[in-house]
């Protein structure tokens, strides 16, 4: 289902990712659930587009996310 607000968001991401890529994480993951609603899979769809999204702006270094 799609998140109201960050701290709506599981505890993987709201515990690794900083508050910007938490953001950017909500916006792509809403969108994902709308755009594949029709798929079985909508869920876990929209989960990796919004991980690919923040990976699109932030990278892991020494197990931190961090913007690049």
């Amino acid at each position: 289902m799609p998140y109201q607000t960050t701290a709506d968001l599981p505890d993987s991401v709201r515990d690794n990712l900083p508050e910007g890529a938490q953001n950017i994480y909500l916006k792509a993951f809403n969108s994902a659930w709308d755009q594949y609603a029709d798929q079985s899979d909508q869920e876990t769809t929209a989960h990796k587009v919004a991980w690919s999204a923040v990976k699109q702006r932030y990278e892991k270094r020494d197990g931190q996310w961090v913007s690049r």
